[in-house]
């Protein structure tokens, strides 16, 4: 080998020693910034996963069974599961408002800047756009059987879940303060100038003006409460460090939403001004009289209004100046149920246990809204670096009443609880008067304010549908024709709410005409919701031995209505719901029916 040949092969080895270096400096370069990104991750121990978001987080996330769903800044609406997993990404074609609201049975409820209110169920389908005719101003606000009451500037509204209008009152003036159901389900609004307006769920109200004083007092904080000698009151804390009461009438038809005192609570003064205030959880027993506060100076405590006292305060993570700049836009979560006390803001939580005592402290980044708490213990907390992170914050879980929904509603409106009259009422009908007064509802419905007047046409549609259901004597002389039967079914899809699945199931199952119970059966799927599953189980035992119905009228109506609750719904009805229409469309089943299971099928 020349010697030009070794010098060559010597600098050539040189070289490669040389990147050889270059690679592994790269290599380890490379490696510590990975390290470094799981160091940080592993220094909060609480970290349990982190997801892209795409964008921002606008609004307060909300955790519910399992899942969280968040608004982001570039019009998306996401769900991830508690272990991270995107369940699904719904886009809204526009910008979206940061007034997020979601119902037990996982239906999410958003709006475009535009006015435009969008519902969304469990599974990220779109079920329905209404447009409010202007952009709301707080979130929409759910009923105790599932009816939705929407804020826009100078309105209420009331629609049904399936979106089908029911009332609307003018305000003719701003609400201040975030509106609440009180704990009869009335609906509170504190008005700019102090006057307060208790809504019933039928769009009538009362108003009323604080206790005159030298100076107007507007109340910095309101919530509802039920009094060992009172009832049902309201209470509003003044930033002058007084609390005034309105006792609520006693509950019966619309006075239940009227008032029958109100005065200033003799209690102690509050020793620090109020900035906010929530109500104890519905799960707690034997503390419907109390209610968290935050003080302005960062204090949490507990009120019990029954006995006059505060019962604790304690020192939370928040700082005053903090609080400043957060109560004028309510970035924070005030949280009461049965494992204690938690303040969620943008910088951290605090848990409390219902004696005051500390359970747990944790510091958060600057987060772009305050965070969500689940009933699994685990936070989600959305930062500006277009991320989403859950942190395993505590082992006690909430106990559940159901695996499948959220909680449930504190109460009932009880419109739905079907008492009719005796046998001989149904013989004062006549023909020319049922048709007269079908008009009369039909046109309510549809100019869509049906109002003050929804109770009276309830029960009469009901005491009209429903003539067999407590009556069966009544079998072999009808009073009342199919015909107008089924129209009365048909008008009561446009007023129905979750507490009617139970009276329309008990009109499938004992009318002794099909097409009444194919006609209930089509109701249930226009409501939509079946929280406790019992129109499914209702569907499953008519299809599935050991007694299928054979009737094609009726299980042509199962088919549609079973498609239309696995859409609304989604899982977990769509499991049992799947499982139904698949068996309609066997070969053994009537032509209409089994092409109507096959339409419901091919929709999804």
């Amino acid at each position: 080998m020349t010697l030009l040949s070794r010098i060559i092969i010597h600098l050539i080895l040189q070289l490669m020693q040389h990147i050889s270096k270059f690679l592994n400096i790269f290599l380890l370069a490379f490696i510590f910034i990975l390290s470094g990104v799981n160091i940080g991750a592993q220094e909060d121990d609480t970290l349990l996963w982190r997801a892209a978001l795409g964008g921002s987080v606008i609004g307060h996330p909300i955790a519910e069974v399992n899942s969280v769903v968040v608004i982001t800044d570039g019009g998306n609406l996401r769900s991830y599961s508690s272990e991270g997993r995107l369940l699904w990404d719904y886009f809204a074609r526009g910008r979206l408002s940061p007034f997020l609201s979601r119902t037990r049975e996982g239906t999410s409820y958003i709006s475009r800047t535009n006015g435009i209110l969008i519902a969304v169920n469990r599974s990220g389908r779109e079920l329905w756009q209404i447009n409010m005719g202007s952009p709301l101003i707080h979130p929409v606000l759910i009923g105790w059987d599932g009816r939705l009451f929407i804020f826009t500037q100078d309105r209420i509204s009331c629609i049904t879940a399936a979106g089908f209008p029911l009332w609307t009152r003018n305000l003719e003036k701003n609400i201040i303060l975030e509106p609440f159901l009180d704990v009869t389900g009335g609906i509170i609004l504190v008005m700019e100038d102090g006057e307060i307006r208790r809504f019933s769920p039928y769009g009538s109200y009362v108003s009323f003006v604080l206790i005159e004083r030298e100076r107007q007092e507007i109340p910095v904080a309101a919530s509802s409460v039920i009094l060992p000698e009172r009832g049902a009151s309201v209470i509003l804390l003044h930033e002058n460090r007084q609390i005034e009461i309105i006792y609520l009438a006693p509950d019966s038809a619309e006075e239940a939403y009227g008032i029958s005192l109100r005065g200033i609570l003799e209690l102690p003064s509050i020793p620090f001004a109020t900035t906010g205030i929530s109500v104890a959880g519905s799960n707690i027993t034997g503390r419907e009289d109390q209610a968290a506060v935050l003080f302005r100076d960062g204090r949490v405590g507990i009120i019990s209004f029954g006995r006059r006292e505060i019962l604790w305060t304690a020192a939370s993570h928040a700082r005053e100046a903090d609080l400043r700049a957060i109560s004028s836009t309510g970035d924070y979560k005030l949280l009461f149920d049965e494992r204690g006390v938690y303040l969620l803001t943008k910088t951290g939580v605090s848990s409390f246990d219902l004696n005051g005592n500390r359970l747990w402290n944790m510091s958060l980044s600057e987060r772009a809204t305050a965070p969500a708490l689940g009933d699994d213990g685990i936070l989600f907390s959305g930062g500006n670096d277009w991320l989403l992170y859950a942190h395993f914050a505590e082992t006690r879980a909430r106990p559940r009443q159901s695996l499948l929904f959220g909680e449930e509603a504190r109460g009932t409106y009880g419109l739905w609880n079907f008492r009719p009259s005796s046998p001989a009422y149904y013989m004062t009908f006549n023909e020319a008067e049922i048709i007269r007064r079908l008009d009369v509802i039909s046109r309510a419905i549809q100019s869509g304010n049906i109002g003050t007047n929804e109770t009276e046409y309830a029960l009469w549609l009901m005491e009209i549908a429903g003539i067999y259901v407590v009556n069966p004597v009544l079998i072999r002389q009808a009073p009342i024709s199919v015909f107008y039967r089924v129209e009365a079914l048909r008008l009561l899809a446009f007023i129905g709410s979750r507490e009617s699945i139970a009276f329309l199931v008990n009109i499938f199952n004992r009318d002794p005409d099909p097409n009444v119970r194919a006609a209930a059966a089509r109701t249930i799927g226009r409501i939509g919701v079946d929280p406790e599953g019992l129109a499914i189980t209702t569907f499953s035992n008519a299809v599935f031995p050991p007694s299928p119905l054979t009737d094609e009228v009726i299980l042509t109506a199962i088919a549609e209505s079973t498609g239309a609750l696995c859409r609304f719904s989604g899982p977990p009805l769509s499991e049992t719901g799947v499982r139904i229409l698949a068996s309609l469309t066997t070969p053994e089943r009537p032509p209409l029916t089994r092409r109507q299971a096959l339409r419901e099928i091919t929709s999804f």
